[in-house]
């Protein structure tokens, strides 16, 4: 009998003490991001994956992971490097050209990773010398900055148009900017690389031969 109202007694303290702690797991779960979902148009290629694992590691960088996936939505781009995601997207239409290709591209896509991963928060060109050097690295020396395969580009019309109040270097997108954009020209030459609203793109009227 006292053994049993011991437990008793031990269990109900136990009980009083978890109330009073906030629940650490739902703390948790709220502060970190839900996993990300893959997208029906894409199909992750683990083979890829591990020869990018590889090729990282081979060029001394060995606590930098990235996802490799197929993307049936790349139309004219070979491939796609997304730091936000982590995430390297290929166009399957590459399979159909050469395995060379394919493997050309992935380390093509992978040198973004790389040269920004070496350059820390530093804002870097996304074809300059940090680029170019981490090609030579991964196997692909003198890389051009874009494809010649035999995809054919659809053609879309550029509606916006956005010039910097600096040095008047002009922007045409498809779609508006939807964050601040500075020139990278005047931020390297007046505030040491760092963004600043002084250089900010601000929206412009059409050219006149394109809004003709």
């Amino acid at each position: 009998m006292k053994h049993t109202q011991l437990l008793l007694k031990f269990s109900r303290s136990i009980m009083r003490s978890l109330s009073l702690v906030p629940d650490l797991a739902v703390v948790a779960e709220k502060k970190s991001p839900p996993p990300r979902k893959p997208k029906p148009s894409t199909r992750r290629e683990l083979l890829l994956e591990a020869l990018a694992a590889e090729l990282l590691r081979a060029a001394g960088c060995h606590d930098l992971k990235v996802e490799v996936y197929w993307n049936s939505r790349l139309r004219t781009t070979a491939g796609l490097a997304s730091w936000r995601d982590h995430a390297i997207y290929l166009n399957p239409r590459l399979m159909d050209v050469s395995q060379d290709e394919v493997q050309r591209t992935l380390r093509h896509e992978l040198a973004h990773f790389l040269a920004q991963h070496r350059a820390g928060r530093r804002r870097i060109a996304a074809h300059g010398a940090e680029w170019k050097r981490a090609c030579a690295d991964l196997g692909i020396p003198r890389e051009s900055r874009c494809h010649d395969l035999p995809f054919k580009r659809a053609k879309v019309a550029r509606r916006y148009f956005y010039a910097c109040p600096e040095c008047g270097t002009q922007l045409a997108r498809v779609r508006p900017l939807k964050r601040r954009v500075a020139c990278l020209r005047c931020c390297r030459a007046h505030n040491h690389g760092q963004y600043h609203d002084r250089f900010r793109f601000v929206q412009i009227e059409p050219p006149k031969s394109i809004a003709a």
